[in-house]
């Protein structure tokens, strides 16, 4: 887990720069919903990085499709969500536990555990909505056999809010935004990567 947050902590500017600088580019493409979707999908089952970041320059790109591509990466969430639950459900030990190990969560599995049974719909939430990583929690719902409608309900909730509240500003303060972006840019950078790293970090030391 250290290793993995370092890894996040010392990535170069410059590649989210260049990340940043291909995302704009490729998001105009015609396959732009279809890569949003799948990213949204496999974030929420086992990729490391949020699909906000093309969602945001697909806003930025064409900001009257805003409520469209926040949709499409609802829906590709919500499915992912799925996933991880059958993951977690059925084949934990084949696919779901090296997941949780490469994360190294597997110490706190047990309190998860425990906040599924306080609050199983507010955890869900609030890791739907927040940079929490998501995918850990839909496992571990499949995994301690939580009602499904709770994760699908829960999700449906915290995800929409999440990703329509990123798409409608951007749609309200799009040139704005985008303009403090690319003048700023170290500075989001920095703070991408701190949002990041606290959301691994919220997961493992408090929830």
């Amino acid at each position: 887990m250290k290793q993995y947050l370092l890894s996040i902590a010392v990535f170069p500017v410059r590649s989210f720069r260049r990340l940043y600088d291909w995302t704009m580019a490729w998001s105009k493409s015609p396959k732009a919903p279809w890569a949003l979707f799948i990213i949204a999908f496999c974030e929420s089952s086992f990729f490391p990085i949020p699909p906000d970041v093309l969602l945001i320059a697909m806003v930025a790109s064409d900001n009257y499709k805003w409520f469209r591509n926040a949709l499409i990466c609802t829906v590709g969430s919500i499915v992912g969500a799925l996933l991880g639950y059958f993951i977690g459900w059925g084949l934990y030990e084949s696919i779901g536990k090296p997941i949780i190990d490469f994360y190294n969560f597997q110490p706190q599995m047990n309190l998860i555990g425990e906040k599924f049974a306080a609050n199983a719909f507010l955890a869900i939430f609030i890791a739907a909505f927040t940079p929490i990583p998501y995918k850990v929690i839909t496992i571990s719902a499949g995994l301690f056999g939580l009602p499904l409608y709770i994760l699908v309900i829960a999700s449906i909730i915290g995800r929409g809010a999440r990703f329509f509240l990123v798409a409608g500003l951007i749609r309200i303060f799009g040139t704005r935004i985008t303009t403090l972006i690319e003048k700023y840019f170290d500075w989001f950078s920095i703070g991408f990567v701190v949002l990041l790293v606290g959301g691994f970090l919220v997961i493992k030391y408090l929830i």
